[in-house]
């Protein structure tokens, strides 16, 4: 990929795709500016080299232009932070275009949220023209969209000389090096809740990882699938999981299973809860978190760890009473002396509710793109900028 800083971007016109895709509430109080933060040095590299910055993301899944999906939100957020921050509330058109041509050197310009407008998603060449055409350079700052062949992602960058923001390349920077240079042992944490979007994922880090530890709904599937826990019905997507959950092999020393966890009936009704082994879960009954004996084993193989990759709760963590192995998964990565990479959907989120965010070496903001990179997908948004 280029590099940013060789480019003079004095008196240009510099368009941003950033991810602004931030829980904002009726009120317009943003909840996790977390995303928004990280985007704020390559931003600030811009305007003090005399760049003048239009920023542009999407909100949501907006049906039409629906105002509460608006990133005012943001731009007033931002206003605050860095200053000198206007908002113009569409992202085409000769509204954009006027304050685009307004710009002097170092102001900045946020667009309406880009799914205003079908046409963003469906990559449509006409849209991604009138978004080029506010701008003379582009810059990608939105790795966690880089998965996406949106106009936004690809579009543009076909018609605008490209570059990745800082942002991006820290995060394919710090994930190439844990993937192919890792310090060792190299400890892979996986949970969550789907494990066909995991698949790919859980087979890599097999590949790469000295340890792969597995909770969430992600485990319960695979200790189902395998005939260790029973299960009295199939879903269809559980059937078609069959095949694919016949290339892991539950022999390996790498892979670790929950032993035991916290077992409640299937309707959530928590005044029947027990803690036991795996093996003695009942056909009305369901695994929703790791157990003590797990989370100690858990344990014991992130102390040792010299790099820590982890995705996904170790269960159902909304719910306070199976937070827990969460919580104890996530404390047990702070504490360690290695190097952690946490990422995924809600990653910053659960992070702040159990830990802080700079106990940890590095968060990153993409979701399934981060999936998809340590997969050994191909992200469009990235390699587009090659």
């Amino acid at each position: 990929m280029k590099n940013l800083r060789e480019l003079d971007v004095r008196g240009k016109r510099v368009l941003v795709r950033c991810d602004f895709n931030v829980p904002i509430d009726d009120k317009g109080n943003i909840s996790d500016k977390f995303r928004i933060n990280q985007a704020i040095p390559t931003i600030e590299y811009l305007r003090n080299n005399g760049a003048k910055i239009i920023l542009m993301s999407h909100l949501g899944r907006p049906e039409g232009k629906d105002k509460k999906f608006s990133l005012k939100a943001v731009a007033d957020y931002l206003d605050d932070k860095i200053g000198n921050v206007k908002f113009c509330d569409d992202c085409i058109g000769s509204k954009p275009e006027k304050e685009a041509s307004k710009l002097e050197e170092g102001g900045i310009l946020l667009l309406e949220n880009l799914r205003f407008y079908k046409e963003e998603e469906a990559n449509d060449l006409d849209f991604s023209k009138k978004l080029a055409s506010l701008a003379e350079v582009f810059v990608q700052e939105g790795f966690s969209v880089c998965h996406r062949e949106h106009a936004s992602v690809v579009g543009v960058a076909k018609l605008l000389p490209s570059y990745p923001g800082f942002l991006l390349e820290k995060e394919v920077g710090v994930l190439t090096k844990a993937l192919e240079n890792p310090e060792r042992p190299l400890v892979s944490v996986i949970g969550g809740v789907k494990l066909a979007t995991k698949i790919k994922l859980l087979e890599k880090l097999m590949e790469v990882s000295d340890y792969v530890l597995v909770g969430g709904k992600i485990a319960n599937t695979i200790l189902v699938l395998k005939g260790i826990c029973v299960k009295d019905q199939w879903s269809a997507e559980e059937t078609e999981l069959l095949d694919v959950v016949e290339r892991i092999d539950l022999t390996s020393t790498k892979l670790h299973l929950p032993l035991d966890g916290v077992i409640a009936l299937r309707d959530l009704d928590q005044k029947y809860m027990r803690i036991g082994a795996v093996g003695t879960l009942r056909k009305d009954e369901s695994i929703f978190d790791i157990g003590p004996e797990t989370i100690e084993k858990f344990k014991d193989i992130i102390k040792e760890a010299g790099t820590i990759i982890w995705n996904g709760p170790m269960g159902y963590s909304e719910v306070p009473a199976f937070e827990n192995g969460t919580r104890e998964i996530l404390k047990a990565v702070a504490e360690n002396k290695g190097f952690s990479i946490l990422g995924g959907g809600e990653t910053a989120e659960t992070v702040s509710k159990f830990a802080s965010e700079d106990q940890f070496e590095h968060i990153s903001t993409g979701g399934g793109a981060m999936l998809d990179f340590i997969s050994g997908e191909s992200l469009p948004g990235i390699k587009i900028l090659g």
